[in-house]
């Protein structure tokens, strides 16, 4: 009898054991953070974003230097090795500077001349969620965590420390380049009282973003004393007792203090940074499983999901927890859905909102709701939106395709809210508008502005997204006149050199013309060079190539781009990625090489986009990224592309398959479904697809619809190393 209850002991411990690592292995396959490197891109031309946030979240905490240029953008490039502080809200990727509010810097004497700190990348930990380094000098080491709207701080001072200080900083941001039209903070003392343990303040200020506005409540763990004010908007604090860790609690509200403390109280109640970094990990699982990918290359699993996790770093949620948000108009207003900033659109448009309409569909409407609120805010729909400020920044109007393809996609619950907003921005009375609804084109030599070719071949892109819905809505005669109006970009095309070219008012295109050139203004295109533009009419791809004498010439002409030699002669740093004149590095190009498949030569892309995803994303910090980020497009170009898929026309377009480097990947899509992708004979060697499934028959399309992935289901590619026939008949084309 002993020995049967042993043996069942036995039994029992054992079932116990295997279904506990059954439970790790489970868990550990939604590791997917484990593959996160934050410091991809933080070096070179990436401008990433480093620190401690969540996705999504209008808090990216995180160190800040001083800013020496335009690498700088995020404030921080792994180049330098000094700190001014951290600070709770940067960029990520962008090309412009701004933001950094409200800055905290440890400090063992209450001097600003100490301010600058030296660091060492070595004593950096950095993954989703956190942020630590340890300083030398002062000998304290710096944790960051963060939620969406609150940052913590931890500061652990070396033992033996006799006093210890802390800087608060809401005057300065990144390296000068803003406006501060008034900044200040308050302690919150008690009656008699010259110690706080409670601090409110305010940032209000112009630079990339005019009239922006930053509240700010700030709790600490222990008290402290304000012992100078050197500049209004400054403080130094000495810390009551420097051997305990001081935890300081930041929330942030475009609207008010009080609502600033109201999203910390409710945010983070706690005051453990460890318990605020495992929640900021898990909402980063959360995210990054939303695709569930394999690949048998280790570098591969790493550079997708931090191409994953760039992606989510914007747009950043801009209400607070009671629903308040200050819009475009500076006034405050209250939504029943979430409302969010920091809107890169020229760049986004292009891949990372139609990734967002496959696997980030919660969020859709909410964005939906923002664009039609700031159109109701400023008259038009957002160009480049900075946390409720208009920038204006970029060409075109790239939130009406982005908005135009939710509408098609189904995301939006009010449609003609939607439309009217997208209309009346493309018949708005700036940004060369009225020059085109007078003329049906943009003449350069009747416009106060630069870039007409860029303008005119955006303003197609957006006009034809208008369109769509107008005929999805049964707008006839809107629909009529908005797709006369996305065909102008014929006017542009010279076909005695098979360029886009200015053209005037007398009908004649600009002279002279060098098709490699990039002058100072960037003059008829904007950040790049007649090359990089024949191809910028996505929404109608052979109608482009109907301009050429044929099919024939279309495709020489797109086979010359990548071995074409010549200097682009120019000092833009957003050139670069160059195959040839195809510039991956700035957001024009990311298109180009899916239009291989419109003229039935999918097997001309597969070497091209092997190439650009094995040479133009590392698992590296100096070269991960061959461009500046650009808020998310960057990284969505690589995860569409590794799972074999890019939207090439913007507003409710098709999925073109190109040449996946994941063996797998498993989305979660419209209303929870799962839709898997799978390649099979998937390696460096097999680059070609052979043959299509489509839920287990066979699919004979280069593309797939929408609503195909959004019912959920498999795709299955036949991988191989030579050409096939895969994609090369007329009917198989998107």
């Amino acid at each position: 009898m002993h020995n049967f209850t042993r043996s069942i002991s036995r039994s029992l411990s054992a079932m116990l054991l295997v279904l506990a690592m059954a439970v790790e292995a489970g868990a550990a396959s939604d590791n997917f953070t484990q593959y996160v490197n934050p410091m991809i891109g933080a070096g070179g031309h990436g401008h990433v974003f480093v620190g401690a946030n969540v996705p999504f979240g209008l808090v990216q905490l995180g160190p800040t230097e001083f800013s020496k240029g335009w690498d700088w953008c995020s404030g921080y490039h792994y180049s330098d090795d000094h700190l001014i502080g951290f600070s709770h809200t940067h960029l990520s990727g962008t090309g412009c500077t701004d933001l950094c509010d409200v800055t905290l810097m440890p400090m063992l004497a209450p001097d600003t001349a100490l301010r600058s700190v030296r660091f060492s990348h070595a004593d950096e930990t950095v993954k989703p969620g956190y942020y630590s380094v340890q300083l030398r000098n002062p000998n304290v080491k710096v944790e960051l965590s963060a939620s969406e709207r609150t940052g913590i701080h931890r500061y652990t001072f070396a033992p033996g420390t006799s006093e210890a200080y802390l800087l608060i900083d809401t005057r300065n941001g990144i390296g000068g380049y803003e406006t501060v039209h008034d900044c200040d903070f308050l302690p919150i003392l008690g009656k008699g009282e010259t110690k706080t343990r409670h601090l409110q303040g305010f940032r209000y200020m112009s630079g990339f973003g005019d009239n922006r506005y930053m509240f700010f409540d700030m709790e600490l763990s222990q008290p402290v004393t304000v012992v100078s004010q050197p500049q209004k908007g400054i403080a130094i604090v000495k810390l009551d007792d420097p051997s305990q860790p001081l935890v300081v609690k930041v929330g942030l509200s475009g609207v008010s203090c009080d609502n600033a403390r109201d999203n910390a109280r409710a945010e983070m109640p706690g005051w453990d940074l460890d318990e605020v970094a495992a929640q900021a990990d898990a909402k980063w699982n959360m995210e990054l499983g939303r695709v569930k990918a394999t690949s048998s290359v280790p570098t591969v699993m790493r550079i997708f999901y931090t191409a994953m996790y760039h992606s989510m770093v914007a747009p950043s949620i801009f209400s607070d927890v009671n629903g308040d948000y200050r819009g475009a108009d500076a006034c405050v207003h209250h939504a029943a859905t979430a409302n969010y900033g920091t809107f890169s659109l020229w760049d986004t448009y292009r891949a990372q909102h139609p990734l967002m309409t496959l696997i980030h569909t919660d969020k859709l409407n909410d964005i939906a709701h923002t664009f039609v609120n700031i159109f109701r805010e400023q008259g038009k729909l957002p160009i480049w939106h900075l946390l409720g400020c208009e920038t204006n920044c970029m060409v075109g109007s790239s939130a009406v395709p982005v908005l135009g393809d939710l509408v098609l996609k189904g995301f939006v619950d009010d449609k003609e809210a939607a439309y009217e907003a997208m209309k009346q921005s493309m018949l708005y009375k700036d940004r060369l508008l009225p020059l085109l609804k007078q003329y049906g084109y943009i003449p350069y030599d009747k416009a106060d502005e630069s870039e007409t070719v860029a303008k005119a071949l955006e303003y197609c892109i957006d006009d034809d997204a208008v369109a769509r819905v107008a005929r999805k809505l049964g707008k006839t005669d809107d629909y009529n006149y908005f797709f006369k109006r996305s065909r102008s970009y014929a006017k542009y095309f010279d076909r005695s050199t098979g360029f886009m070219r200015a053209i005037g008012t007398d009908g004649k295109f600009r002279t002279p013309f060098d098709a490699f050139a990039i002058p100072e203004g960037d003059k008829d295109y904007t950040e790049g060079n007649a090359w990089q533009y024949i191809w910028l009419v996505p929404h109608d791809v052979h109608g482009l190539v109907s301009l050429f004498p044929s099919e024939k010439a279309f495709t020489a002409k797109l086979d010359s781009l990548f071995v074409v030699k010549g200097d682009v002669k120019s000092e833009i740093p957003d050139v670069t990625g160059l195959i040839g004149q195809y510039a991956h590095g700035n957001e024009p190009s990311h298109h180009i090489i899916y239009l291989y498949n419109y003229v039935g030569q999918p097997y001309k892309a597969a070497p091209l986009l092997r190439k650009v995803m094995r040479e133009m994303y590392k698992d590296d910090i100096n070269d991960g990224l061959c461009g500046n980020e650009d808020v998310g497009q960057m990284s969505a170009w690589y995860i569409l592309s590794a799972m074999g898929l890019y939207q090439v026309e913007p507003a409710g377009g098709k999925y073109v398959f190109g040449s996946p480097v994941l063996d797998s990947a498993t989305l979660t899509v419209k209303d929870g479904r799962q839709f898997t992708i799978t390649a099979l004979n998937n390696s460096t060697r097999n680059i070609y697809i052979q043959s299509v499934k489509l839920n287990g028959k066979k699919y004979d399309k280069s593309y797939i619809t929408f609503g195909d992935i959004a019912r959920g289901g498999t795709l299955e590619f036949v991988m191989g190393p030579k050409p096939s026939k895969f994609g090369t008949s007329k009917n198989s084309r998107p």
